[in-house]
């Protein structure tokens, strides 16, 4: 259970605290905070979200918190410049969005939503004062956004320090046991542990998860940097952008993002390594994924409806036939097929994006061509089919 439940995760602190916890045999509860600062959710929130189901399978208690005081503050994670507040409007609304997502991978019968006004907006400003003695700001200026900004001389404005207080005391108001964040939400999530000693409680297990990187697979996934998967995109759209990414990005989504044993995952990945057409192995994932979101048996619908579009699209009649053994290197196999004049011209156009097999863009210069039949495109106008022979 312990390894299921670590699975994926960057950080778990404190292990033993969570062991003992538990072995206590009682359901713990397990909080998770989510400012509505965006009306989508996507699969890089979803992270964090699948590791509350996998709590909530194992009978513990799920709390959603919906930061609606906290995102009128702004969090200043990550930012190097204070950060606009929400409106209250504002944020009624993406927190009715938020609701309606999480339900399409959380149980909605076992699961707790609770919003942070219910009592941070009954505190006083004698209250909020005295939560604002608890911490002192150098131990504020620990925190890397922060200790960035005051080194560059750039304005942090007092409320901002009011950010992981506020996600603190949620901590202490929820009595948690456990609380899950990215690993940019480390300092706050340690702020609620430190908060809950303050007020008696016996402070939290903090488990940190990381940043999904986007189809990109270099920046964390983002709407603003449009490399994202939203969880309420339509079957074929989903399908299409997961087979977008590179192989190697393939694994990192099977890790943090499939619900499979982790034996699966390291079977799936001897498969690849003997042989198996790692196209098909991302037809698994990508089924797997958009039934979540879609429904049972939407995901193969979605296949069907990717390899019907790739079949369609005109293929000169003249297009070369090349034999190959296997084990042939993708360079190789364009040189051998007519495509490219030399093997650095051939390292320029994967450099570029422009190497494809069967529709997908080719990231590694190492890759060896799948046993069997496929169609590899360099820029727009070169294809060949190649075939290769499993020996």
């Amino acid at each position: 259970m312990l390894a299921e439940l670590c699975r994926g995760t960057d950080e778990v602190l404190v292990r033993e605290e969570l062991v003992e916890r538990l072995a206590e045999g009682r359901p713990l509860r397990i909080k998770a905070g989510f400012d509505p600062t965006a009306p989508d959710l996507h699969l890089g929130h979803t992270v964090l979200i699948n590791k509350l189901r996998q709590f909530q399978e194992r009978g513990h208690e799920v709390i959603f918190l919906i930061g609606d005081f906290t995102g009128m503050i702004g969090d200043p994670t990550g930012k190097n410049a204070t950060r606009p507040t929400l409106t209250p409007e504002a944020v009624r609304e993406n927190a009715r969005t938020y609701e309606r997502q999480i339900f399409r991978i959380l149980d909605p019968d076992k699961t707790r939503i609770v919003f942070n006004s219910e009592w941070m907006g009954k505190k006083s400003a004698a209250d909020l004062i005295q939560l604002a003695s608890r911490y002192t700001v150098a131990r504020m200026l620990e925190r890397d956004d922060f200790s960035k900004r005051y080194r560059e001389n750039r304005s942090i404005a007092v409320h901002e320090f009011l950010y992981p207080l506020v996600q603190g005391y949620d901590s202490v108001e929820l009595e948690a046991d456990v609380e899950l964040g990215g690993t940019d939400q480390k300092f706050n999530l340690l702020v609620g542990r430190e908060l809950q000693k303050q007020y008696g409680q016996k402070p939290q297990v903090v488990m940190t998860v990381p940043i999904l990187e986007g189809l990109d697979g270099v920046n964390k996934m983002s709407k603003s940097l449009n490399n994202y998967i939203g969880i309420e995109e339509p079957a074929d759209e989903q399908f299409g952008k997961l087979m977008s990414i590179s192989d190697d990005l393939m694994w990192r989504y099977f890790e943090l993002l499939s619900f499979r044993p982790l034996e699966e995952i390291a079977r799936l990945r001897e498969e690849m390594a003997g042989g198996r057409n790692p196209r098909d192995i991302k037809f698994e994932l990508a089924i797997e994924l958009v039934d979540r979101f879609h429904g049972q048996g939407a995901g193969e619908k979605a296949r069907d409806a990717f390899v019907a579009r790739f079949q369609k699209k005109q293929l000169p009649d003249d297009m070369p036939e090349v034999h190959l053994e296997s084990g042939v290197a993708i360079v190789e196999a364009l040189n051998r097929a007519g495509l490219i004049q030399s093997n650095s011209e051939g390292f320029r156009h994967i450099k570029a994006g422009a190497v494809k097999i069967d529709g997908e863009r080719v990231d590694d210069r190492g890759l060896v061509l799948p046993d069997g039949e496929s169609v590899v495109q360099v820029g727009k106008r070169r294809l060949a089919k190649i075939i290769v022979a499993g020996g």
